[in-house]
C-alpha cells in the first residue's frame, strides 16, 4: 500500500514504517507540526518519502492515516481528497480524553467512513465514539536490544514538556523521589530547563537510559508512554504510578506500579540499593515487553486493519487515486 500519514508522534511513527509499504509524510519548509517530514532523531527506512503540499496534489494513495482532527481538513486542502468519502482512513487516537467523563466525545464519533483505532485499552474505554467503528492496536517498538547495565544508581524519567504539562505527567512529584533517596535523572524534550538532559538521538537515549538503574514513571494522565515500553525493552526494572494503561503494562515481576508515591519511592530506592533484584525485574520486563509489545504483532495487527478498510471501501465503490 501507499499511506499518507503525518509524523506526529517520533517513537510510534518510528514503527509504524517499519512495515512493508510506502509511507508519505507531508514536509513544510520550516518542519513545524503540520509538516515535520522525515525523522531527524529516529532511524526510519527509505520506503518514507517527505513531500511538499504542492507535490501531495499529484499523489496516489491507498489509505490516508489520520492522528490528528485538523488532518482531514489539510488532506483535503493538499490532496484533494476527502478522507473516508474518496480515499480509505484509519484515524489513530494516541490520547487519552480530557476533561470531565461526559464531555470525553472523540473528534470523529457517529463516523460511518472511517474505523479510530485506539492504542490501549483504557483509551478506548474512557473516549465516547458513538458509533463509529473503534478497534485497538497496542503499541510495538522496535526493539532496542537488551541493553541494560545499572551501573548508575539513578532513576531514570523520560518526559517530554515536563515543566508546561506539569501535574499531568506527574512533574511534581520528582521531588519526593529525590527527597526520599532516590536521584533522578529527567530526559525529553525541554528537560534543561528543570536540571534535566535535553532531547537526545533515539539510541544515544537508549544507551543513557540503561545505564540507569531504575526507571521511574511518573504520569498521571496520558496515553501509555512509547518511553516506558522501550525502557523495558532495554531490560530496566520498573516503578510507575498505577495510572491510566500502566497496570496492563507492567506485570508484577517487571517492578512495582501503585497509586501510592511513597511505594514507588521506597521501590525505587530498593533497587538502586540492590542491583541482583534491579536486573532480575529488568529481565522479566524485557520478557513481558517482547511478548505484548513486539514490533512483528504490531505490524500484523495494522496490515490487517488496513487491508480490512481498504477491501471494505473497494466493496463499497470507493477507489483511491
Amino acid at each position: 500500500m501507499r499511506i499518507l500519514l503525518w509524523h506526529v508522534h517520533g517513537s510510534w511513527t518510528t514503527a509504524f514504517v517499519q512495515g512493508d509499504h510506502e509511507y508519505v509524510v507531508p514536509v513544510l519548509p520550516d518542519r513545524g507540526p503540520d509538516g515535520r517530514g522525515r525523522a531527524r532523531t529516529w532511524d526510519w527506512p527509505a520506503s518514507v518519502e517527505e513531500l511538499t503540499p504542492q507535490e501531495l496534489g499529484d499523489a496516489s494513495f491507498d489509505l490516508v492515516v489520520l492522528q490528528r482532527p485538523q488532518e482531514e481538513e489539510l488532506c483535503e486542502a493538499w490532496t484533494g481528497l476527502r478522507p473516508g468519502r474518496d480515499v480509505p482512513a484509519v484515524y489513530v487516537e494516541h490520547n487519552a480524553p480530557q476533561g470531565r467523563i461526559t464531555e470525553m466525545v472523540h473528534p470523529a464519533r457517529d463516523r460511518d467512513d472511517l474505523v479510530v483505532c485506539h492504542v490501549t485499552h483504557f483509551n478506548a474505554l474512557f473516549w465516547d465514539c458513538g458509533t463509529t467503528r473503534t478497534g485497538v492496536i497496542e503499541h510495538g517498538v522496535v526493539d532496542p536490544g537488551a541493553r541494560y547495565t545499572g551501573v548508575l544508581p539513578r532513576g531514570a524519567v523520560v518526559v517530554n514538556e515536563a515543566r508546561r504539562r506539569g501535574r499531568v505527567t506527574g512533574t511534581d512529584l520528582l521531588a519526593r523521589f529525590e527527597a526520599g533517596g532516590v536521584p533522578l535523572d529527567l530526559f525529553g524534550m525541554d528537560a534543561a530547563a528543570l536540571g534535566g538532559i535535553e532531547d537526545l538521538p533515539q539510541d544515544r537515549l537508549h544507551a543513557e537510559m540503561a545505564r540507569r538503574r531504575v526507571y521511574v514513571h511518573p504520569v498521571r494522565w496520558t496515553s501509555l508512554g512509547l518511553s516506558l515500553i522501550e525502557a523495558m525493552h532495554l531490560g530496566m526494572p520498573v516503578v510507575a504510578l498505577a495510572t491510566t494503561e500502566a497496570t496492563e503494562a507492567v506485570p508484577p515481576a517487571a517492578g512495582v506500579v501503585s497509586t501510592r508515591p511513597d511505594v514507588l519511592v521506597a521501590a525505587a530506592r530498593r533497587f538502586l540499593e540492590d542491583p541482583g533484584a534491579a536486573r532480575a525485574a529488568g529481565l522479566a520486563a524485557r520478557e513481558h515487553a517482547l511478548e505484548r509489545y513486539g514490533l512483528g504483532r504490531f505490524l500484523t495487527d495494522w496490515d490487517e486493519l488496513m487491508e480490512e478498510v481498504a477491501a471494505g471501501a473497494r466493496s463499497s465503490g470507493l477507489r483511491a487515486r
